[in-house]
């Protein structure tokens, strides 16, 4: 079995991470007697230096031609990189959206898991942390306000800008099915997180999403307004299994749900389409302050990596032994410096990449 794998490094740590996931990629086919064909795809700000856009035609055709992309890190400093000088359209993140767009990514999946050896991390309250959570945010992605038509202009004398939020039930009902496809797997509970009592496009996620729930009759559903559920997820993390949402309200909230876990170094996530094709890559940002500085936490893309045999490939075993050895070593006592505490031993991105390794 040979795994055709497209691999955007991208900017800042991006390399760094991307280069100790194919480390341990390699070392499971080791290990599993599969084989392992990359193909390097250029995005991002490294793609802005050189070719002029954050994604060309071709990275799209390339991507389009793999069974998976391995993902890292886009973008960088706001303030200070040349790149965020340039119109909206010709920023790195504009790459993202047109990649989402092009290869049909409307399912962002993205775990909250707390470790057991990273409790004293969580920023959350002792007790809240003892009880420990596992969730999971299925987040709409191709629709809602960041692909509505959008405008800035004069009027009335005064600059207005206006940013347009639409969903069709299609968009809706088909992210729904698929969070309850993941519930019905998992612990059987869908907690739909909307903000129906002001906006019409919640509304209709609401009714949409109850007439999905009709042909899961095993999974129970829920309903939360988007202000409560922020709420809920630093004050009671254990009740949620799966969070369904918008994607604006899944930005924001996956962003906070990676926060507890003690680090957003930590968390996994998978971008997927109808079929079993998906872009894999940490929750966190490109952090241009460290980069090159082989400090950074690998964990979260080893595990988007781990992500990516189970559900592209099927390789559910391969992503087993990769979660284990995760687990093995944290609970050995390595870290790295975001997770560090005391008592354990300090390592740097390309350690922390062959311990995992060497565990599998």
């Amino acid at each position: 079995m040979t795994l055709n794998i497209g691999v955007i490094a991208g900017d800042g740590i991006g390399p760094e991470v991307v280069r100790e996931a194919k480390k341990v990629l390699d070392a499971s086919a080791a290990k599993n007697g599969f084989e392992i064909n990359y193909t390097e795809i250029w995005m991002g700000g490294c793609s802005i230096d050189k070719f002029g856009e954050p994604l060309t035609d071709e990275a799209i055709a390339l991507a389009k031609a793999s069974d998976a992309v391995l993902m890292g890190s886009i973008g960088g400093n706001t303030a200070t990189s040349p790149w965020y000088r340039l119109p909206p359209e010709k920023r790195p993140e504009a790459g993202l959206l047109k990649i989402r767009k092009a290869l049909n990514l409307f399912a962002n999946l993205r775990p909250s898991l707390l470790y057991d050896e990273l409790k004293a991390a969580c920023p959350l309250r002792a007790e809240t942390a003892e009880k420990g959570f596992d969730f999971i945010i299925m987040r709409e992605l191709t629709g809602g306000l960041y692909f509505g038509e959008r405008s800035t202009k004069e009027v009335d004398g005064v600059m207005t800008a206006v940013d347009t939020l639409t969903y069709n039930e299609n968009e809706i009902r088909r992210a729904a099915v698929k969070a309850f496809e993941i519930a019905r797997k998992r612990r059987k509970k869908v907690t739909s997180v909307d903000k129906a009592n002001v906006l019409d496009s919640s509304r209709l996620w609401r009714k949409v999403v109850m007439e999905v729930a009709e042909d899961y009759p095993g999974v129970e559903l829920e309903h939360m307004l988007v202000d409560n559920c922020a709420m809920q997820i630093v004050k009671d993390p254990a009740q949620f299994d799966v969070v369904l949402t918008e994607n604006m309200f899944g930005d924001i909230l996956s962003d906070e749900a990676a926060e507890i876990t003690g680090s957003i170094g930590m968390l996994s996530s998978a971008s997927l389409n109808d079929t079993k094709f998906g872009l894999y890559e940490p929750s966190g940002g490109s952090a241009p302050d460290i980069a090159g500085k082989n400090i950074a936490n690998p964990i979260a893309t080893i595990l988007s990596a781990a992500m990516m045999l189970r559900f592209t490939f099927d390789l559910d075993e391969a992503a087993d032994q990769i979660e284990n050895a995760v687990k093995q070593v944290l609970k050995e006592g390595f870290r790295t410096g975001d997770i560090m505490s005391e008592g354990c031993k300090k390592v740097n991105t390309d350690e922390m990449g062959s311990l995992i390794a060497e565990r599998l």
